[in-house]
């Protein structure tokens, strides 16, 4: 059935389509339809476990369709019988709370969980028991961080460092497996990474043979206002798409050596990729990233993508492809051909945070998938997002659909219990979330007999 389909194949041809993509039989049953066009913006009241969505590049509204509002929610505590939902077959359960706001999440070769708390300025690690259904040691890893997110440990096998990616540089700290406590000061490995207002959160990650070292970084701005006019012969002297003035090295994916060095511009033009992950059977870059604000309740889509050497996603001029922003009309028609359409679009306003590669074999079925957490929208008169949502890869290439995986934090249209931003593959297989708003961390597994 093509990919621009409404509809799903039935029953008997999903378990085939499944197979086809290297998923096995279907680990559980889901919803035949697919929603696309205008049915695929939807808002919370629609979300539901195995929920599938295909927002596609040529089925955008316009800008402007609805005003730009601002819908901030408010964070409760979790109401009496307030349950999270995963598709049939699995179960979500609480791993671990009373964290001081959890950001993202790695685990180490050896199991230990690796949390950002990064307003405290912290990494800590959680060690789970021996049934990895709680925690059964907490401990404070480093602390007197600045605004630390990104998290790596290097090399990927024995590490012997782990990297840790701050609001304005990345250090390192030495590492032993099972190490709770850092070993001493870190090094810092880039010195200044561009900071001030705007998007605060760096990761960190490092390609499959271990020679590179990403790091993401979010532009200043929302727009790019405040950019000023460029002298064209300067413009000549930048990768194409790069920002200049507040916006120098932002809205970009950066690459160095593992020791720093080499520091150059690796793509362009995405505004704030929040999470970086590198897909394990193509080596492929990936990020997740949050698009820009007031164009409307429905644009643009954020976006899961690969991302390509000196590729240009967009920002600020352009968004999806050739869509011109309205508030940048002839600024840069030199650039509208040159513009990488992102693989994976997500509900606008959703704030994509963390996204990872499932490899385990745990949750049956869903080896190679993408999952990312989406902390939620603020400007978006319905709300969207906060859930954990999982796209769908053929030999690691993206189909373009995904699905809502994980639901239930919002509980009306004003409040909502938890916003979840971290997302990682526990030792045993299982799939592990974090949330902000009330501190916790979550399990989701194959469903207990």
């Amino acid at each position: 059935m093509p990919r621009g389909s409404s509809l799903r194949p039935g029953v008997s041809s999903l378990g085939a389509t499944l197979l086809a993509l290297g998923l096995g039989a279907a680990a559980y049953a889901q919803d035949a339809a697919v929603l696309a066009g205008a049915a695929a913006y939807g808002s919370w009241h629609d979300d539901a476990p195995g929920r599938w969505r295909h927002i596609t590049a040529d089925a955008l509204p316009a800008p402007y369709a609805t005003p730009s509002v601002g819908n901030v929610s408010q964070v409760v505590r979790a109401p009496a019988g307030a349950t999270l939902k995963a598709p049939p077959g699995f179960e979500v359960k609480l791993l671990a709370s009373g964290l001081a706001a959890p950001r993202l999440l790695r685990v180490a070769p050896n199991g230990d969980i690796f949390v950002a708390e990064t307003g405290a300025g912290r990494i800590r690690v959680l060690r789970p028991n021996e049934n990895s259904l709680a925690v059964a040691t907490n401990a404070v890893f480093a602390s007197g961080l600045r605004g630390p997110f990104g998290i790596a440990f290097y090399p990927a096998v024995n590490p012997e460092w782990v990297y840790v990616a701050n609001i304005d540089s990345v250090i390192r700290f030495a590492y032993q497996d099972g190490d709770m406590k850092a070993r001493g000061a870190p090094e810092t490995i880039v010195a200044e990474l561009p900071a001030g207002r705007g998007h605060s959160t760096r990761d960190v990650a490092f390609s499959t043979n271990g020679t590179r070292m990403f790091v993401s970084v979010g532009s200043a701005s929302n727009d790019g206002e405040g950019m000023g006019r460029l002298d064209p012969v300067a413009l000549q002297s930048l990768p194409t798409g790069a920002g200049w003035g507040l916006e120098t090295e932002r809205a970009d994916v950066l690459v160095f050596d593992p020791q720093g060095k080499g520091g150059k511009i690796f793509a362009t033009g995405i505004r704030n990729c929040v999470g970086l992950a590198v897909e394990p059977s193509t080596g492929d870059l990936w990020c997740s990233t949050n698009e820009r604000d007031g164009l409307g309740d429905n644009l643009p889509p954020d976006y899961l993508t690969r991302v390509r050497e000196g590729g240009f996603y967009g920002w600020p001029w352009y968004y999806v492809g050739a869509h011109e922003d309205p508030r940048h009309v002839g600024e840069r028609r030199d650039l509208k051909d040159k513009i990488t359409v992102p693989d994976v679009l997500l509900q606008p306003h959703s704030a994509p945070l963390q996204m990872m590669f499932y490899t385990g074999d745990q949750l049956e079925g869903l080896k190679g998938s993408a999952f990312a957490a989406l902390h939620g929208s603020w400007n978006r008169a319905t709300r969207t997002g906060y859930k954990i949502v999982r796209a769908v890869l053929k030999n690691g290439v993206p189909t373009g659909e995904y699905e809502d995986f994980v639901t239930g934090f919002v509980v009306d249209d004003r409040s909502v219990w938890g916003r979840p931003v971290g997302v990682a593959q526990a030792k045993d297989g299982a799939l592990i979330f974090s949330e902000d708003g009330n501190g916790t961390i979550w399990r989701v597994s194959r469903r207990s007999e």
